[in-house]
C-alpha cells in the first residue's frame, strides 16, 4: 500500500472513532447508514464525515449511504488493526501487565502481536503473563536483533528510559507507545511516538471539577 500524503492528524485521530462506532453498528445488525445518521451518532457533521472518508476513497453511494460492514472493513484495513505487527513491552509491572491484557487478552484485534515483556525485577523474569514471556531487560538488544519488533510499548518510569530508547533505536525500532514521561521525539525526531500521559489526563479532569466547583 502506498503511503498516503497530506492527511491531517485530526483526520487520522478520528479513524479509531469511526472504527468503534461502525463495529457497534455492524454488531447490532445495521447494514446501511447515511452520513447524516452516522454524524448524529458520533457528534460530527455529515460534511465532516464525507471529507474524512474522501481522504481514503469515499466509500459511500449517493442516495444509499454507507454499507456498514464494508466500511468497517475498509477502516480496519486503513488502520491496520488485523496486521498483528510484532511488538515488545518494556516493563512487566502493574501497568505493563494491564496493557498486555488489553493487547493480547481481549480476543479483539488491536493491530499488534506482543512477542515478549522485559523487566529488571528478578521475581518477574522467567515468568509468563497472559501467554507472554517476561525476559531480562538486559537481553533487549539481542532479542530485538533476532526478532525485529516493529513497535515498543514503554510502561516504565522515566528514570533509565534514555538508555533503553537508545538501544531500541539503534536496533531499528521507530514506533513507540510511550507511557513514560520521557520525550522520545525530542532526541529522535524521525521516531513515531504516541504518548499516553495518565497523570496529565487525570489532572485535566481534576481541573474541570475544581473549575466547576468554584463557580459561584
Amino acid at each position: 500500500m502506498a503511503k498516503r500524503e497530506n492527511i491531517s492528524m485530526s483526520v487520522i485521530r478520528r479513524l479509531p472513532r469511526y472504527y468503534r462506532f461502525l463495529n457497534e453498528l455492524s454488531s447490532s445488525g445495521v447494514t446501511r447508514i447515511s452520513s447524516g445518521e452516522l454524524a448524529k451518532r458520533m457528534g460530527l457533521t455529515a460534511s465532516q464525515i464525507r471529507q474524512d472518508l474522501n481522504c481514503f476513497g469515499g466509500f459511500g453511494q449517493q442516495g444509499y449511504g454507507y454499507d456498514v460492514p464494508k466500511l468497517f472493513g475498509e477502516i480496519s484495513t486503513i488502520l491496520g488493526v488485523n496486521e498483528g505487527y510484532p511488538a515488545v513491552m518494556i516493563g512487566a509491572g502493574n501497568l505493563g501487565r494491564a496493557v498486555s491484557i488489553y493487547i493480547s487478552g481481549s480476543g479483539k484485534p488491536r493491530g499488534f502481536r506482543l512477542l515478549a515483556m522485559f523487566d529488571i525485577n528478578p521475581k518477574l523474569i522467567g515468568t509468563c503473563y497472559n501467554g507472554v514471556p517476561v525476559l531480562d531487560a538486559g537481553d533487549i538488544e539481542e532479542f530485538c536483533k533476532e526478532n525485529s519488533p516493529k513497535a515498543v510499548f514503554l510502561c516504565i518510569p522515566s528514570e533509565g528510559t534514555k538508555h533503553i530508547i537508545e538501544t531500541l533505536y539503534n536496533c531499528g525500532v521507530r514506533y513507540f507507545w510511550n507511557f513514560s514521561h520521557y520525550d522520545i521525539a525530542m532526541n529522535y525526531p524521525d521516531a513515531i511516538v504516541e504518548n499516553v500521559h495518565l497523570s496529565d489526563s487525570l489532572m485535566t479532569l481534576c481541573y474541570h471539577i475544581t473549575d466547576n466547583e468554584n463557580v459561584q
